[in-house]
């Protein structure tokens, strides 16, 4: 015999006026949590109630229903049309769409609604965000719908954009929130695809892997030739950039190398065109040059165009106008806006003034040259002014200045070639005494050179007795090498050689190190005579600090510590550690840490792990040793960053190889880095922040407010 299933019956439904319901204590929720009253009240006047509200008759002492209703489940949708009413744009009366429950309990229909609600799957509010934009939302209309960000929906959209297939797994829990976000950077599905297939045979599978998978051969927008041509040419012309909504990316990654390359060259040539035709000899073009590559050139000292007599008024204008604010708001704490970015902008206008052109003579500019490239910020880097060798005027005889003069090199070489050729290597049996003669004659160059060697051999014994004559002497001498190549006007035999860099380094040019050393040089270049003949009287007049200065400047320049495989030099080497250890020489201060470009990704596992162990300790080490050599590389930079390691070529004697290791020997990760890496390798996912996203927005993702819910 068959049992009838007894049929359940649903509560009764009805339309309640407003000012005849209230709220009941019953009511479970008692901490504010998701839309705020002031955001439901606007969704409920755009879209009206989308859900009921679940009430209990209120009844007397008697047990009679007195017509109010009690809310034991869904107080804050009556706050919000509580809200509307104050705001008189619901009526009092206006009949509000109820559950009247009589059976059960009041808090167990309060917790039972708020407990058994299942929020959106975020992929569910991705695709939702896309239909609502396919059917002629703007990406505006959608934020203010659903008070959350532009960004916020902009991150969603593009979630929703990645590969169907790559959706289906993380809708089955194949991969993280994070590892999605990470698969946004590159819009190819079918690129998203095969590197989702190359992370099925990695051990690594981190949202950084992906991005590093997905932007390989990319240029960042960071890059000097994407700075120089700027990414709105770059667009026009065709380009597509990648960006990472969910991370900060520095503007993006270029994907057509090959574009930017001739977008590069094409502007380059047409700034070079400009130079050319001031008619210079020649014009080198090229990105990027490398570091030294002026070395061997004579370098022109033009002479500095001065102001007009109208820009020396401007000038001057602008300057009084400028003490004048600063005196006006002189015992201001704090300056008020227009002030400051009018005196930003005086500063700007000044520099554009005392930043004057230099004009050469036709002749210097007939026979050199100049380079033009791109700096490390990407602006218009141009040297003119260079001579190359071959180029260089042919050396003329020195004229005589003194014909009379019985010292005068000129003349006894006129006066050897006079007597036939007797020269200043004439033989044991060559005449001293002249020949009588009635006329005065020069002195003969055998004599000549008797009489200055004893003359050479007495300053030098006279110099050596003046350190301070001595050290300017050599000063001087150091400078013609220096400034003025191809001059002779010493009587010092002394060299000094600067050597180019035989290999260069990436990016040594662009370097905060270069741009020093460069600029220094040129600061004493400006500050010396154009012409070597006056170089002595120059030096002469500077001060004490100025010449050891201006020395030191000259003897650097000589420094080759180099290593090369095809000129081994141990004891040059071993020397450049003596000089090292005399200046303190601090690598770390100059700028200089390990990355996987210059140096985790050039040696082998087993450096990179001896690298952790000497500036973290054993344990982070252990957390990255069985990781592949390229994850490997780029944990250890995230380990090594801000750590002070140094590899050994790079190390001065006497200094410490890293900070103190006291937390790590511990056995606590001693940085965020760390940490991250112990968890990872114990198999949890670790979620970083970025810090150019908002709290707001990344918790929006993560955990998407339900939609027009209480």
């Amino acid at each position: 015999m068959t049992t009838a299933i007894q049929k359940i019956t649903l509560s009764s439904s009805r339309d309640i006026p407003f000012n005849n319901l209230i709220i009941s204590q019953s009511n479970v929720r008692r901490i504010k949590a998701g839309l705020s009253i002031e955001e439901l009240a606007e969704d409920i006047a755009r879209r009206t109630l989308l859900q009921s509200l679940t009430v209990r008759p209120v009844r007397d002492a008697g047990g009679h229903e007195t017509g109010m209703f009690e809310i034991p489940a869904g107080g804050r949708r009556y706050r919000a049309l509580e809200l509307l009413v104050k705001q008189k744009r619901l009526a009092k009366t206006a009949p509000v769409p109820c559950v009247v429950r009589e059976e059960g309990i009041a808090e167990e229909d309060s917790l039972a609604e708020n407990v058994q609600r299942a929020p959106l799957h975020p992929l569910d509010q991705f695709r939702a965000f896309l239909a609502l934009r396919e059917k002629g939302q703007s990406e505006e209309e959608i934020a203010a719908v659903f008070y959350v960000s532009v960004g916020v929906v902009k991150q969603r959209l593009r979630l929703a954009s990645v590969s169907p297939k790559l959706l289906d797994v993380y809708a089955a829990d194949g991969m993280t929130l994070d590892q999605l976000m990470a698969f946004t950077v590159n819009p190819d599905h079918e690129r998203q695809e095969q590197i989702f297939e190359r992370l099925g045979q990695s051990y690594s599978k981190e949202p950084h892997v992906i991005r590093r998978m997905l932007t390989e051969g990319a240029v960042r927008a960071a890059d000097k030739r994407a700075q120089f041509i700027g990414l709105e040419a770059y667009a026009e012309a065709g380009g597509a950039i990648m960006r990472d909504l969910f991370q900060g990316d520095d503007g993006g990654w270029l994907q057509d190398v090959a574009l930017l390359d001739r977008l590069v060259a094409e502007k380059l040539d047409r700034e070079a065109d400009a130079i050319r035709a001031e008619g210079w000899r020649w014009i080198e073009v090229a990105p990027d040059f490398p570091y030294g590559h002026t070395y061997g050139l004579r370098q022109l000292r033009g002479e500095e165009v001065p102001l007009t007599p109208e820009e020396q008024t401007t000038r001057d204008a602008l300057q009084a106008e400028y003490d004048q604010l600063e005196q006006t708001y002189a015992e201001a704490e704090e300056l008020p806006e227009d002030a400051d970015q009018r005196l930003s902008e005086i500063e700007t206008a000044l520099a554009a003034l005392d930043d004057r052109p230099v004009a050469f003579e036709p002749a210097d500019i007939s026979r050199a040259g100049g380079f033009v490239s791109i700096d490390g910020s990407g602006n218009l880097r141009i040297e003119r002014g260079y001579v190359r060798p071959e180029d260089e005027a042919p050396i003329e005889p020195e004229a005589d200045t003194d014909p009379e003069s019985e010292a005068g090199a000129a003349g006894a070489i006129a006066a050897g070639a006079d007597r036939g050729g007797e020269s200043l290597h004439a033989g044991p049996d060559a005449p001293i005494e002249p020949e009588e003669d009635d006329g005065l004659r020069p002195i003969p160059d055998r004599l000549m050179t008797e009489l200055t060697a004893h003359r050479t051999l007495a300053l030098r014994h006279a110099l050596g007795d003046h350190p301070d004559v001595a050290f300017l002497a050599a000063l001087h001498a150091l400078c013609l090498k220096v400034f003025y190549r191809y001059a002779a006007d010493s009587c010092l035999e002394l060299d000094l050689k600067s050597v180019s860099f035989a290999a260069q380094a990436p990016g040594l040019n662009d370097t905060a190190l270069a741009a020093a050393v460069d600029q220094r040089h040129q600061t004493w270049a400006d500050n010396l005579p154009k012409e070597s003949a006056d170089l002595w009287d120059v030096l002469t007049a500077f001060d004490v600090d100025s010449r050891q200065a201006l020395f030191s400047h000259c003897v650097s320049l000589s420094v080759n510590a180099m290593f090369e495989s095809f000129n081994r030099r141990p004891r040059a080497l071993a020397h450049a550690d003596r000089l090292a250890e005399a200046l303190d020489l601090d690598m770390v201060a100059a700028g200089w840490a390990p990355t996987v470009d210059n140096y985790l990704g050039r040696v082998t596992k087993t450096r990179i792990l001896g690298a952790v162990r000497e500036a973290k300790g054993e344990r982070p080490a252990q957390l990255i040793d069985h990781l592949k050599k390229g994850d490997m590389a780029d944990k250890a930079e995230a380990l090594l960053t801000g750590s002070g390691w140094l590899p050994e070529p790079l190390r001065t004697p006497g200094k410490p190889i890293a900070p103190s290791l006291d937390a790590s020997e511990k056995g606590a990760p001693t940085t965020p880095d760390e940490a991250n890496v112990e968890t990872a390798a114990a198999g949890h996912e670790t979620v970083v922040v970025d810090p150019e996203t908002s709290d707001e927005d990344e918790a929006a993702v993560v955990d998407p407010p339900a939609i027009a819910a209480e």
